[in-house]
């Protein structure tokens, strides 16, 4: 029996589809609210799981979308975006995503953040990304994130 997805599912799919993409999100059955957990479950490495990542730079959010296999410079990712580069609260990450913390998608928010794509995703023919809500998971490419993302290719480690 088919499930419905959770409606910031639906949301992030929704938002694929208008920008493009399939907008198919799988629900796995094994946790995967971690990078390692996703690529577990999916059989990938862990290079190819893009975590959405909400930081403040300076004051204002931004979203950077890091390889699973990479932890993010604050002092050098913040150089190259010219601020100062800081984790946002988890409050913060909830308001202005709309998505709970292990489950955070690249698009479907409520807010347009500023975007910024881990250069070393390049690195892998397929990508997975969270789908909204935990254990929730789509496919993609580096390309294809960038574009649906109107994000900008960075170094962040």
């Amino acid at each position: 029996m088919a499930r419905s997805l959770p409606t910031v599912a639906t949301r992030v799919s929704d938002t694929l589809i208008a920008r493009g993409h399939h907008g198919v999100i799988l629900t796995q059955t094994k946790p995967t609210h971690t990078a390692e957990e996703a690529a577990q479950a999916l059989g990938v490495d862990v290079g190819a799981i893009a975590k959405s990542l909400v930081f403040l730079l300076d004051d204002d959010p931004v979203l950077l979308l890091v390889s699973g296999a990479h932890q993010v410079d604050l002092a050098r990712t913040g150089q190259r975006l010219q601020g100062a580069l800081t984790r946002a609260p988890v409050t913060m990450v909830r308001e202005v995503t709309g998505q709970p913390i292990g489950g955070v998608a690249p698009v479907g928010h409520p807010t347009n953040l500023s975007t910024y794509v881990d250069n070393a995703l390049s690195r892998h023919r397929e990508l997975w990304a969270a789908g909204g809500h935990p254990n929730t998971v789509f496919r993609t490419s580096f390309t294809e994130l960038v574009r649906i993302t109107a994000g900008l290719a960075i170094d962040v480690d």
